[in-house]
């Protein structure tokens, strides 16, 4: 499986900030009762300064957690909220793409493996032991990094990308938005302050 993931990522085209139009950002909450809730911004800057587009879905049943294969229970929601929409041609997951530097597929190897985004890059809040390769990002006043991956751009572009995204805390404005509306705001509606 991780052969055949890094054969679809080296095919994947490493594209220019200029040929993007669509960027999205994507997040998933777990349901008490099996289910799960995905949410997806979408913006039509590389900053996120303003969403052109928010959506949320209801899915019933997720798999069961399992350690190595968080993937198998986060892909089918996403699958669902990205399914109905324009495509987006960056990506922005709560995780990795990788999870070691010898291109162990994560959360976001498995999006571009779906073909569900063409770039896709990670930015994950905790560190994960094995993923020495991520670049740390700084923003804010916080001394907490963030941990960025990417497949489809430069990890230096991708980490500047998520420096450069709109708002002055630790995570983006569009980061906080997207969990904000898998926890259950209703799409298009001011966040709370």
């Amino acid at each position: 499986m991780t052969s055949e993931l890094n054969r679809m990522q080296a095919r994947t085209p490493r594209m220019a900030a200029a040929s993007i139009s669509r960027y999205g950002a994507v997040d998933v909450q777990y349901l008490a009762d099996g289910g799960a809730r995905a949410a997806l911004v979408v913006a039509d800057d590389i900053t996120f300064a303003g969403s052109v587009e928010e959506r949320t879905v209801l899915v019933g049943h997720v798999a069961e957690y399992q350690p190595g294969r968080f993937y198998e229970r986060e892909l089918p929601a996403l699958e669902r909220v990205l399914c109905d929409t324009a495509p987006v041609d960056l990506l922005i997951v709560d995780g990795y793409v990788d999870l070691d530097p010898s291109g162990r597929p994560g959360l976001g190897a498995h999006v571009v493996g779906a073909g569900l985004a063409p770039v896709v890059v990670g930015v994950a809040k905790t560190r994960f032991c094995a993923a020495t390769h991520a670049a740390e990002v700084f923003r804010g006043r916080s001394a907490r990094p963030l941990y960025v991956t990417a497949s489809g751009m430069a990890l230096d572009a991708a980490a500047r990308l998520v420096r450069g995204m709109a708002g002055d805390g630790r995570i983006p404005d569009a980061l906080r938005r997207v969990d904000r509306l898998a926890r259950g705001a209703a799409p298009g509606t001011p966040p709370p302050g």
